[in-house]
């Protein structure tokens, strides 16, 4: 397979479809998938920290940048590699042969739905814990990394709203501007 990139990052705000994108390509594609968010949410069980209720705030700062400095190392070395994190394609900014993908939805409703029925959680519950996970992200980030917008499009390849495209039409975006020219072999 020839393509133009060799690593692709899927970054995005909670519940906007960054998973979901992420594991198609891994299907199509047959590269290695990591995804840091279920790092992160590990190493919160193991510290007795609500994944969904809590953000980057209950983690040191060197844990984070521990985090961040990994993502850096495995864009560095990696090929036929997808990498899904909040932060992957702001990291990648510098990394030769990297795809940058932004996924926003410009719709809370569809955001807060998703996560009221993956989560099997109240509207309420589901609209705290976005703007709690949210806002406590940035606060560290921006300690850490300083005053960016994080999402801002500059920072990436390709930014598609999932609010009017749906799965497999994110992915065929992707794929498309990857120069991907095989069969999809995809299963339901």
């Amino acid at each position: 397979m020839n393509l133009k990139f060799s690593k692709i990052t899927i970054s995005g705000k909670f519940a906007v479809g960054t998973t979901t994108l992420a594991k198609h390509l891994q299907e199509i594609l047959g590269w290695k998938y990591v995804n840091a968010g279920a790092i992160q949410r590990e190493f919160d069980r193991q510290h007795g920290i609500h994944e969904n209720k809590q953000g980057a705030l209950s983690r040191s700062d060197s844990h984070e940048q521990q985090i961040d400095q990994m993502t850096i190392d495995l864009l560095k070395k990696e090929k036929n590699l997808i990498y899904e994190a909040w932060l992957a394609g702001f990291m990648a900014q510098n990394i030769k042969d990297v795809f940058k993908v932004l996924l926003i939805c410009s719709n809370d409703s569809v955001r807060i739905d998703r996560v009221v029925n993956r989560e099997n959680i109240s509207v309420e519950e589901a609209k705290a814990w976005i703007k709690q996970r949210e806002k406590e992200n940035e606060i560290k980030w921006h300690k850490l990394y300083g005053q960016h917008d994080f999402w801002s499009p500059k920072y990436y390849d390709l930014v598609i709203d999932t609010y009017a495209s749906g799965p497999m039409s994110t992915v065929g975006k992707v794929l498309d501007k990857l120069g991907f020219k095989g069969t999809l072999n995809h299963k339901k």
